[in-house]
């Protein structure tokens, strides 16, 4: 057995009976006794009582009404029964009402009484520990939730933190770091897109260069903090002179490249001189020098029903570039595809 003494709550009217019990399961036992029900309901209501042994025959309320109101209020105290008489039918009683765990019968065996006790104390002891092993079980579970809980958390806090530099970092790979436009990569991508859409949408397209005119001149003058001062700014520039539409990036060095979805000859002239003069107004500074700045533009122009391809449209518009920089700079050039080239000055 455990080194745990288990109470034992000895109920009955005759004092011989309680003080011979007394002494005689005090060795194993935390004896406590009370002569009637009554008193063992008050010994109840201040502590635990792990073993009832409780005799049948008392004044005013019998065992079995003890055990009754016992299993009820205290379900986990092991009852036992005893009484000097055998009626059946408080037998049965005892044991439907009241559930004991064993019934005795006076006068008892001291061998039999002690083996019967500690059957009742080993019973207790191990629903005790059962409960015990319960509860240790559930608070582990507890724990175990609360971690894969906590680390669920952390799981998807660090997927959100990795989905999000991911997002950065494919931004950072499509970025321009000087003037924040989208790079060659990116505008690929857009461009593509947008034939692709295209294809399912059959609609015009312009796709245009543009260069700054004599810009190793200005890096030259200004160095490099002054042409990437340069760059800043006509990206601002190029950016406000287009359609929400329309996509600006830089491709390279001093070249950039403009996307113009739905637009046709009418549509690119309109939008290549609108380009053109807003660069050649506006005011360049650099440490407050004035630079003047002028770009040349090739524009490459497909109609609704011209099959194109991105690689003979970005040939087309360097083509149109080259042009609009052997004929004098600052102006347009306008390529219909696959049609022979179209002039307009700047």
């Amino acid at each position: 057995m455990s080194k745990y003494r288990c109470s034992l709550l000895v109920v009955d009217d005759e004092p011989y009976i309680l003080s011979t019990l007394s002494v005689l399961l005090k060795g194993d036992f935390e004896v406590l006794t009370a002569d009637s029900a009554a008193r063992a309901m008050e010994i109840f209501a201040q502590r635990d009582i792990d073993i009832l042994l409780s005799d049948q025959r008392m004044p005013r309320a019998t065992g079995v009404h003890l055990l009754e109101w016992v299993k009820k209020t205290h379900p986990k105290t092991v009852r036992l029964l005893m009484t000097g008489f055998a009626e059946l039918e408080e037998a049965v009683d005892a044991i439907n009402k009241g559930q004991v765990f064993r019934y005795l019968f006076k006068p008892w065996r001291v061998e039999e009484l002690l083996d019967t006790l500690k059957s009742a104390a080993r019973s207790f002891l191990l629903e005790r520990s059962h409960e015990q092993l319960l509860e240790e079980l559930r608070n582990l579970n507890q724990e175990l939730e609360g971690r894969v809980e906590q680390r669920t958390t952390e799981l998807q806090e660090a997927n959100h933190e990795l989905e999000q530099k991911n997002k950065m970092l494919e931004k950072l790979a499509l970025t321009d770091p000087l003037t924040g436009l989208s790079n060659r990569r990116a505008m690929d991508r857009l461009a593509e897109r947008e034939l692709r859409r295209r294809d399912r949408y059959p609609c015009p397209l312009t796709i245009g260069l543009i260069d700054v005119d004599h810009f190793k001149d200005i890096n030259a003058r200004f160095l490099l903090p002054g042409g990437d001062k340069v760059l800043v700014d006509l990206a601002k520039v190029l950016s406000a002179s287009v359609r929400t539409v329309d996509l600006v990036g830089r491709i390279g060095g001093e070249e950039f490249m403009v996307i113009a979805p739905e637009t046709d000859m009418e549509g690119g002239i309109s939008l290549g001189e609108r380009i053109r003069s807003a660069v050649e107004r506006h005011n360049f500074l650099y440490r407050d020098n004035a630079i003047p700045v002028r770009v040349s533009i090739g524009f490459a122009v497909a109609d609704e029903k011209t099959e194109i391809d991105y690689e003979s449209m970005k040939h087309a518009a360097a083509a149109a570039l080259s042009e609009a920089k052997n004929t004098g700079r600052n102006r347009c050039v306008f390529f219909p595809m696959p049609k022979v080239a179209v002039e307009q000055a700047g």
